[in-house]
């Protein structure tokens, strides 16, 4: 039976470099993939870059609006999507989701429906909370409903677990804003544990 996954880490844990591996190894077994991403996220426009220099071209990309299911049923039937009783696995062995704290609650519910009305494999890749340490909504769905939750792991600067991720805008965090800005040439990230976010100026949520 096919399962919905989320693999979910701080920033710079390997989540796209993961996402990348998972592809090839399906490839190199004669398998097909197709890659999803988020069109909020701008970074790398049309495709998925890992902090490691790979890049890929994505498949799908998805706007705040677009039922995902239908998406990927669309593009993996190509004419037959309107027929009864054809199946998605015939194309698709796998799909992926890069960045999917950035879909919609409703998205997330259009991913398990793949999976269990069409039987496809869904590895979706992400980060929990935001700078202020508050849920994504995409997050918050995943962890409610995937059928596997796997943490990736990555360093702070102090050499502990980092769990938080801080914004900087130049050399200074920032605790206020819009919940998404995508990391770029104003505004950066880094992966703080729980103690250095705290003495970096952060207020955890409900404090």
């Amino acid at each position: 039976m096919a399962k919905l996954y989320f693999r979910y880490g701080a920033m710079n844990s390997g989540k796209t470099t993961g996402l990348l591996q998972t592809a090839y190894n399906y490839e190199e077994r004669g398998q097909s993939v197709l890659l999803v991403k988020a069109g909020v996220d701008t970074k790398g426009d049309d495709t998925v870059v890992s902090r490691l220099g790979m890049v890929r071209r994505v498949d799908l990309l998805v706007g705040v609006g677009d039922d995902l299911r239908a998406l990927v049923r669309e593009r993996a039937l190509g004419d037959r999507a309107s027929h009864e009783g054809v199946s998605v696995r015939e194309t698709v062995d796998c799909v992926l989701v890069d960045e999917a704290q950035f879909l919609t609650p409703l998205q997330v519910d259009q991913l398990m429906t793949l999976v269990l009305i069409d039987d496809v494999p869904v590895l979706a890749y992400g980060i929990r909370t935001d700078f202020r340490t508050v849920s994504f909504p995409g997050s918050r769905r995943l962890l409610e409903i995937a059928h596997s939750l796997e943490e990736l792991k990555t360093i702070c600067r102090c050499g502990r677990k980092a769990i938080f991720n801080a914004r900087k805008v130049g050399e200074r965090f920032v605790f206020d804003g819009d919940q998404i800005a995508i990391d770029g040439e104003d505004v950066t990230y880094e992966s703080l544990c729980g103690k250095c976010y705290l003495a970096a100026g952060g207020v955890l949520a409900g404090e």
